[in-house]
């Protein structure tokens, strides 16, 4: 498995794609649970210190293709502002409609979040077009998403048919917890 961690010193102004497992409880617009969101941190601050720039995708709930304001990436958007001190811009755009040259525009944006991927109906239909378009927003991509990466969605199956695909802090250290977990409870081979 390569690891984001393999390749320091090509990071340096590289458009990094960064799957992250968002999806944490909301109510009314207020995070009620940061659990999710603080665990990726450290990949964060990895690609922040490597001079990354960033584009986070994510998504929250099951709005099933269909925009609905109360399961907006925005409160998030928000909250890593914070946790960071890093100014992190929301891009309401559609998906559909975007292309490379409007994403960071702006030299002195490191940080850019897409809005919630479930808003469109070809991140959970692992549409191949929609994943392609994913994959040509970035140089490589990163999942820091354990908890979803058993999906057959765009942005984290066939994104990485598309662009090189690296794991993330969180992602690693989760397989190796596993892997200790595994070995741990296997019989030796004298049972």
């Amino acid at each position: 498995m390569k690891t984001i961690e393999s390749i320091t010193k090509t990071l340096e102004g590289k458009k990094v794609i960064l799957r992250l497992d968002l999806n944490v409880p909301l109510q009314k617009e207020n995070i009620t649970d940061t659990n999710r969101i603080d665990k990726i941190i450290p990949t964060l601050t990895f690609l922040i210190n490597n001079k990354a720039k960033i584009l986070i995708l994510s998504h929250v709930g099951r709005p099933k293709g269909k925009v609905i304001e109360g399961l907006s990436m925005l409160p998030i958007c928000e909250y890593l502002q914070k946790k960071l001190s890093q100014k992190i811009h929301l891009i309401k755009t559609n998906i559909n409609n975007l292309n490379q040259k409007d994403l960071f525009k702006n030299k002195k944006e490191n940080i850019l979040m897409l809005e919630n991927l479930r808003f469109f109906n070809g991140e959970e239909e692992n549409d191949m077009q929609f994943a392609k378009r994913l994959a040509s927003f970035g140089d490589l991509y990163v999942n820091d998403a354990f908890s979803c990466s058993h999906r057959k969605h765009a942005s984290v199956y066939s994104i990485t048919k598309f662009i090189p695909s690296y794991a993330g802090i969180q992602l690693s250290s989760e397989i190796g917890a596993l892997r200790n977990c595994l070995l741990y409870t296997s019989p030796s081979p004298r049972d």
